[in-house]
């Protein structure tokens, strides 16, 4: 065995080169030339690949696996949007779920309780225009079946 000494002397000294290492390899690629440049170029790739105006598409209406899927990623975000500030893109999450949740006035129930009230009143304002997007979103006439359509 080994004294504990050295072993920890070893231990640190390759702690220290790593991260000496860490420095100038971060220091080397910050002053690169074209660095900014190239920033630049990925952070516009990357905001031009997602869906314009920052609407997330609706799932197909028919795929239940697809719309639940849609539901619980849209209230995961917009309780994170929430819980960091972003209220006016936490509540357009949230109007998505509510939108294509199949119990809307327990879910509006729910949100009514937990949100703070003008939150939720930013919420019910937005809901007319989620929904007719997701209807505009339907793939055709008698995609969604209303009670009216079932004898």
């Amino acid at each position: 065995m080994l004294p504990r000494t050295p072993l920890g002397i070893a231990a640190a000294s390759a702690g220290i080169c790593f991260i000496g290492y860490c420095i100038y390899f971060d220091h080397k690629r910050r002053s690169h030339p074209n660095f900014k440049k190239l920033l630049r170029e990925k952070r516009k790739k990357a905001k031009q690949s997602r869906p314009s105006g920052g609407q997330m598409p609706f799932p197909d209406l028919n795929d239940h696996d697809a719309m639940q899927k849609f539901f619980l990623e849209e209230v995961k975000q917009g309780e994170e949007l929430l819980a960091a500030g972003d209220i006016e893109m936490g509540v357009e999450h949230l109007t998505n779920a509510v939108a294509i949740c199949g119990k809307p006035q327990d879910l509006l129930q729910v949100l009514q309780q937990t949100l703070p009230p003008q939150v939720f009143q930013l919420l019910i304002q937005k809901l007319p225009l989620v929904s007719q997007r997701l209807s505009s979103a339907a793939p055709g006439p008698g995609a969604i079946l209303t009670e009216d359509d079932v004898e």
